[in-house]
């Protein structure tokens, strides 16, 4: 008897786990060598003023080196749950944290936002987190790519079983040819404004985890030279069940936690 086996599969997975070994590796490599670099002129000595400037931007590669691994270690968590823990959350606390979260950003970079009114009925059953930490991603990408000046709009808006929050922003846009692949891990359009404005590259592929832990779904539209409209979908919670929450008798000051 002649056992045949599909390898189709495990050779695929072993693909993409060299891959995003690779990837790591590369992310990894490129701000540790930088803080090397930095440290051995430091070291060399020198003219005070030129010192203080090698500190400030090993600072900034420290930071850098952080975020990357603050970024796959949520990606990790995400990719791990089979089912997220979730609880019914107003889409207004999602939202606004969101937006709290990203504002001393838009603020530095002078880019205004501004969120649509959501009715206070609207919910979705999730882990409020993540979601929040998914809005986030969407605004903060938003900011590094537009213009000083410019404005970044939150809308939401449902359909019969799905809440949409949308991400529009000003920016440079994505040309076409990268659209299907920009929710890929490590994935950029623009590789060095990406690392100067703080992109780890695994942002977008977050959301779109975030997204599909949740049975909903990440589209982007864009138009060069125009901007972006990101829109995250996830199933929304009947406005009956949003009145039984608002009715419980629950410390609603524990959601802001």
């Amino acid at each position: 008897m002649v056992v045949i086996r599909d390898m189709t599969d495990a050779r695929r997975t072993d693909e993409v786990r060299r891959d995003f070994v690779a990837n790591v590796s590369h992310e990894l490599k490129t701000p540790v060598g930088a803080l090397g670099l930095l440290a051995d002129t430091i070291s060399a000595g020198g003219d005070e003023a030129v010192t203080m400037q090698l500190a400030d931007r090993i600072a900034r590669e420290a930071e850098r080196l952080a975020k990357i691994i603050d970024d796959l270690l949520d990606l990790s968590i995400i990719e791990s749950q089979e089912m997220p823990e979730r609880d019914l959350v107003p889409l207004t606390l999602i939202v606004d944290q969101s937006v709290e979260r990203s504002r001393p950003g838009a603020e530095a970079l002078g880019i205004k936002l501004v969120s649509s009114p959501i009715s206070a009925t609207l919910a979705a059953r999730c882990d409020r987190r993540q979601v929040v930490m998914a809005i986030t991603n969407l605004i903060d990408n938003a900011m590094k790519y537009s213009e000083r000046g410019s404005t970044v709009e939150i809308n939401t808006s449902t359909t019969s079983n799905l809440v949409e929050i949308a991400v529009c922003d000003e920016g440079i846009g994505i040309p076409s040819r990268d659209l299907e692949r920009i929710f890929e891990r490590f994935y950029r359009v623009d590789r060095a404004r990406s690392r100067a404005t703080g992109g780890t590259g695994l942002g977008l592929s977050i959301v779109r985890h975030i997204a599909q832990a949740h049975g909903g779904e990440v589209a982007v539209e864009s138009t060069e030279g125009i901007g972006s409209k990101f829109r995250f979908r996830i199933p929304i919670e009947s406005a009956g069940a949003m009145r039984m929450f608002e009715e419980a008798p629950t410390n609603l000051g524990d959601l802001h936690g």
